[in-house]
This record gives C-alpha cells, structure tokens and sequence, in this order.
C-alpha cells in the first residue's frame, strides 16, 4: 500500500478514538483503517479502560478477541454508544459507499443501532458523486441471477463478486454482485430500487448514517459533520 495513504489511515483512526470514552459499548468496523482503529481500542483497554465492542465481521471479532477487547454480540444490546468504521466513498452529504470488504450487513445493522457513527478515511475516499466504486449487494444464493436481471432493469451492470477464483461468500454465506451505475445522480432512488428486490439482504449505500467522516489529507485531518437539516 501506498506510504501516504498508510499514514493518511492511521492519522484518521487515532483521530477517531479520541472519541472513545470509559464505559462505552463501541461498534467495531471492518477493513484496513478500522482495523488501525480497534488495535489503538486495544490499547486503551490494556491501559484500563471499560469499553465494550460489537464485531461488524468475523475477521474484526477475532482480531478484537486478540486485544482482549470485550464484546457482545449484536443480539446482546439494545444502542451502540459509538461505531468507527471506514468507507470506500463518502460525498458531501456524508452517504458512503461501503462493503468492499465484504461485512456490509453487520456494518449497517450496527450503524442502525448507534448513537454516533464516526468514519474514517485517508484522502482518495472523498467525492463529489458516489459510484466510481461499486455498489456491493449482499444477495442469498437462489436469488442471485434474479437480483442481477432486477439490477439491469434500473441501469445497473452487476457482477458475482470473486476471491482467489472462487465465489466470494459472506459470513452470513450469501454471495455479494457488485453493481455498476456509474457516478449516481440519485442515491435515495438507487437505494430504494436495491431494497426493493426479494432476495437482497443488504446494499452497500449507506444513507442517514455516518455523523462524522474524519478525513487525513497528508500530515492532517479534516472532519465533516452531518448537514443540518
């Protein structure tokens, strides 16, 4: 990985912690940045913080485990204090794209569940229009070929997502269609066209949920807060 971005990453994730209070159940995202994220988690609670977490994947629970973070599972709380998670876009009215890791149900039911979500992101993250990155969506097997004609029919191309050869199968073992509409013009009426076809279980647009996007551009951090209304 590009040196800047790295650093642009961990300049984001630690920004993010200062968030982090004693006492805190805290959801715990998945991928690089968050994954910078949990380990400077880890460390405060090696220094004596009280802080519970919420696994948004299995590869983020057992790295959690390996700090010897608590966590609940998400069945197990009624509110998440505060997520910090990452993103693949973010736009001016902080709706991401998310999911290129894979973990974008678990990421949106915990999103769902939190008072506060911040997400972090190094500097290629930010845009004008989401959908230079594909949309995931998470699909149950038999209705894969369905979903991907139902996409079609709205303007999108989507395609099984793959890993080493092989079909890519979520930790809920669904399979995930990475869906192209170009750069979306409307991001409700693409969401809504996504939910509305039987056998999606999730979509990778996450509208309404991210309060706070920490950005590192080189050496320092910008933060965005949700428009007001």
């Amino acid at each position: 990985m590009n040196k800047d971005l790295e650093n642009e990453k961990r300049l984001a994730a630690v920004e993010a912690v200062r968030s982090v209070e004693d006492g805190m159940i805290i959801g715990l995202g998945t991928g690089s940045t968050a994954n910078i994220a949990i380990r400077e988690i880890g460390k405060l609670v090696a220094e004596g913080f009280r802080v519970t977490g919420v696994a948004t994947s299995n590869a983020t629970e057992e790295l959690a485990l390996s700090l010897e973070i608590p966590l609940k599972q998400l069945d197990d709380v009624d509110s998440i204090d505060l997520t910090i998670d990452g993103t693949d876009e973010f736009d001016a009215d902080l709706n991401l794209i998310k999911g290129g890791g894979g973990a974008l149900f678990r990421e949106k039911m915990v999103a769902r569940l939190s008072k506060r979500e911040i997400i972090m992101a190094d500097s290629t993250k930010r845009v004008e229009k989401l959908g230079a990155f594909r949309v995931p969506v998470e699909v149950v097997p038999i209705a894969l070929v369905f979903a991907q004609k139902q996409i079609e029919k709205f303007g999108g191309k989507a395609e099984l997502r793959l890993k080493n050869g092989e079909t890519f199968v979520t930790d809920a073992r669904n399979r995930i269609l990475d869906a192209d509409f170009g750069l979306i013009e409307d991001v409700r009426k693409i969401s809504a066209a996504l939910d509305s076809i039987e056998g999606v279980v999730c979509h990778g647009l996450f509208i309404d949920l991210a309060d706070v996007v920490i950005m590192a551009s080189g050496s320092k951090t910008e933060t965005f807060e949700k428009p007001r209304v």
